[in-house]
């Protein structure tokens, strides 16, 4: 079953929980629309590759905001928030934990030989495939500039 797919099932049951499912159908809707959006302006219909962008980056757009959110002190969009984030990570692929990401970086770094910032074009070229939509890209980027200014 595609991401769409899953989607559109998911929807459905969250339709027919009522109350119980109300926030897990704003999102589902939500992301079906971005979808859709994205669908019409490039002319095409999304494979699950980009679909599962799209979650990553309705993921992204609400761990920003969730930053926001802690900073000005408002507990309850904090909790909105990470309701809707643990949501969307259901359909993305499990994301690796801090350590995996270190070892791809270093497996990265080793493969590409960079030495210096100046260098981290080269290992996140390399990086990327492996950790899109697997990995926070702020965490692969702090990871990276750590490991080539050592």
């Amino acid at each position: 079953m595609s991401v769409k797919d899953r989607l559109i099932e998911d929807m459905k049951h969250a339709m027919k929980e009522k109350e119980a499912g109300k926030l897990r159908l704003s999102v589902i809707r939500m992301v079906r629309a971005s979808i859709k959006n994205g669908e019409i302006d490039r002319k095409k219909e999304f494979d699950d590759d980009e679909v599962l962008d799209v979650l990553a980056k309705e993921t992204k757009l609400r761990r920003d905001a969730l930053e926001e959110f802690k900073k000005g002190n408002r507990p309850d969009l904090v909790e909105t928030l990470e309701r809707e984030i643990a949501i969307l990570l259901q359909y993305l692929p499990e994301q690796l934990s801090e350590p995996e990401v270190r070892a791809l970086v270093a497996e990265a770094v080793a493969v590409t030989g960079a030495a210096t910032a100046k260098e981290m074009g080269k290992v996140m070229a390399v990086l990327i495939p492996k950790v899109k939509g697997r990995a926070d890209g702020k965490l692969v980027n702090m990871i990276v500039k750590e490991m080539l200014s050592n």
